[in-house]
């Protein structure tokens, strides 16, 4: 096991990630601004993409990680499935029985990914999953793959470890033992699930129909269900943020008819509005 992936069982991950979502909240003025400058310098941030390029106009970490991007600087492919973020590409393909593949060596089940409920993961049996992965650079608002109605929301708790593909590689599991949101949509192509996953500093998780979903972190499962709302999303519509960087899993049932971009290979870039799927 890599001494990076080794210390992180040591860390006290959770007080961390508390403290991370305090400091990013922090309005600090002069100090956030230089912070936010030095943040930018490191990660090498576009900012000229951001609605708002001025680094002095975000009074906070947050509202900076969760910036929103100018009109028309990620447009939507004519595709039946398009990419949800920014990021790069951890894992896709088929998934195997329940099982989907992480790394070499390392695989976890789509019933332990929705938080234990197996009828929930029936559906996507033999069907297809995409792991993306969020770096700290990239833009940390999340849209959808395609239309859907809301169906459910499930708050999962769980580790923090880090999501980067060094821990990817090194802890069985990572995705399914990590704190998570799991939002169960439906569709004219049958139901698919996206999976928000936490890590270490990513403070909160949001959703534009619930607001910050954590904290609070009451250690227990929470469940929304939202069957007798209409709750609907466009192609496109934005449904979540992270602060920071961390992962999102979705999942397809076979009835998808999945067929990944061409394109695509593990560790590859991504933009939102990509296409995911060939035509």
């Amino acid at each position: 096991m890599e001494a990076a992936v080794l210390a992180q069982y040591l860390l006290p991950k959770q007080a961390l990630t508390m403290l991370a979502g305090q400091l990013a909240g922090w309005r600090g003025g002069a100090l956030t601004t230089w912070l936010i400058a030095r943040f930018v310098a490191r990660y090498g941030v576009n900012m000229t993409e951001a609605a708002n390029p001025d680094i002095t106009a975000y009074p906070s970490f947050n509202e900076f990680f969760t910036r929103p991007l100018k009109p028309g600087v990620r447009p939507l492919a004519d595709a039946p499935l398009i990419c949800p973020v920014d990021g790069a590409i951890s894992q896709f393909g088929k998934i195997e029985c329940d099982q989907i593949f992480q790394a070499k060596g390392h695989a976890y089940s789509t019933t332990a990914l929705v938080g234990g409920d197996a009828a929930l993961a029936a559906p996507f049996e033999n069907g297809h999953f995409a792991c993306l992965y969020l770096s700290p650079k990239d833009y940390h608002r999340i849209h959808m793959p395609c239309a859907g109605r809301l169906r459910r929301m499930i708050h999962v708790p769980g580790d923090l470890f880090s999501v980067n593909p060094t821990t990817a590689r090194g802890v069985p599991g990572l995705f399914a033992r990590n704190e998570r949101v799991v939002c169960v949509f439906d569709s004219e192509a049958g139901p698919f699930v996206m999976v928000l996953v936490g890590a270490t500093i990513v403070g909160s998780m949001a959703t534009t129909w619930h607001g910050v979903v954590n904290p609070p972190r009451p250690g227990h499962l929470r469940d929304w269900s939202y069957a007798d709302q209409s709750i609907t999303f466009a192609q496109g519509d934005e449904m979540g943020r992270f602060l920071l960087g961390s992962t999102v899993v979705m999942l397809f049932p076979a009835s998808f008819g999945v067929r990944f971009n061409p394109a695509w290979t593990p560790g590859g870039a991504l933009r939102m509005g990509e296409a995911m799927t060939a035509l």
